[in-house]
């Protein structure tokens, strides 16, 4: 049996696109018949993240998460995330001289600039050595695959996202969970600053602004933006129909790599405006299925206009399926295996 061991420092009880992208391909990959152990955050004593006590730091010795990977008895190890778990699985690979893939999920020199006085440039050397270590670095798309190659990455890797398109769908709009005034105009993600929320909350537009989602920054938001309705974090049922009740699903983030909140809102039928930025551009393009400009107040008015349908018809080319086989083929190739037929997309 293919036993793949993933190493990530994202894990429960964060709610974000790293956690949500590595349940649902784990998922998939299950059923294509893989077996995947997890060495998560969980597994040992921890301590909250400055200025993010949500996340959770592991602070388990070398030895302790070397028993972790080794009791799994590996065929792959794919390490998702820079951390101390990261790290150290990193360590455990190079010294047995076992070929292991990463993941790039999170800009992390410029989520870091934005809280601390540390050039990115610095950061980016590190992160540069951390992934340059391993067989493949798996990427979401086309432009961060671009960025990290200018940026000195190599042995980079396809590895795309999807969607429950039976959760996410469109619904009436007597199912509406907010009684706002329309347009109702909504975000969904953490309320951190790395988000750029205020770019959209600060915004003069009809109707109503909702935020979905919990995080530092929320307090702070609400009072300076006291006409804006936050709804808090959702999950499942609840969070598929609070997209399903939006107008415009606005996407005001800079630094995101992928964005799986831009998928959900397509697959409930809303369409997206956003910054003509990494992810926006790699997922919309110049689809008819949202409006993208440097103006976020014209995107927003212009996205009032497409086609719900049709937005929802775009969503459905994603599938987690897709993406676990994408994520299997890779681990494949980084350890050398030549595939007779390369498992498909």
């Amino acid at each position: 049996m293919t036993r793949i061991t993933i190493v990530t420092d994202a894990w429960h009880p964060q709610v974000n696109g790293v956690v949500r992208s590595i349940e649902n391909t784990n998922a998939e990959l299950a059923r294509l018949g893989a077996s995947v152990a997890m060495v998560t955050p969980d597994l040992f004593r921890t301590m909250p993240c400055p200025t993010y006590p949500e996340i959770r730091l592991a602070l388990a010795g070398y030895r302790t998460v070397a028993r972790e990977i080794e009791k799994s008895q590996p065929s792959y190890v794919h390490i998702a995330t820079e951390g101390p778990l990261g790290l150290k699985a990193r360590k455990w690979c190079m010294r047995h001289g076992m070929a292991f893939t990463t993941s790039y999920h999170t800009r992390f020199p410029e989520y870091v600039s934005a809280r601390l006085p540390i050039p990115a440039s610095w950061l980016y050397a590190l992160v540069r050595r951390f992934h340059n270590a391993g067989a493949g670095c798996m990427v979401a798309t086309d432009t961060l695959e671009r960025d990290l190659t200018a940026r000195g990455f190599h042995t980079l890797m396809r590895w795309s996202r999807g969607i429950d398109a039976d959760l996410f769908r469109p619904r009436p709009r007597t199912e509406s969970v907010f009684d706002l005034p329309r347009p109702i105009f909504m975000n969904v993600g953490r309320v951190s600053v790395e988000k750029n929320l205020e770019a959209f909350l600060a915004l003069d537009l009809p109707g109503s602004k909702v935020v979905v989602g919990d995080g530092p920054q929320r307090e702070s938001l609400e009072r300076r933006f006291p006409k804006v309705h936050f709804a808090g974090a959702r999950f499942g049922e609840e969070l598929a129909r609070a997209y399903a009740s939006a107008d415009v699903f606005v996407f005001p983030s800079r630094t995101d790599t992928f964005g799986n909140v831009i998928l959900e809102a397509l697959a409930c039928g809303v369409p997206v405006a956003a910054y003509p930025v990494m992810g926006p551009l790699d997922i919309i393009g110049s689809a008819p299925v949202g409006a993208l400009d440097d103006d976020l107040r014209a995107a927003c008015l212009r996205a009032l206009d497409v086609s719900r349908d049709e937005a929802r018809r775009f969503a459905l080319r994603y599938s987690w399926e897709g993406a676990a086989r994408q994520f299997l083929t890779n681990v494949r190739i980084a350890n050398g295996e030549k595939l007779e037929e390369e498992v498909p997309a």
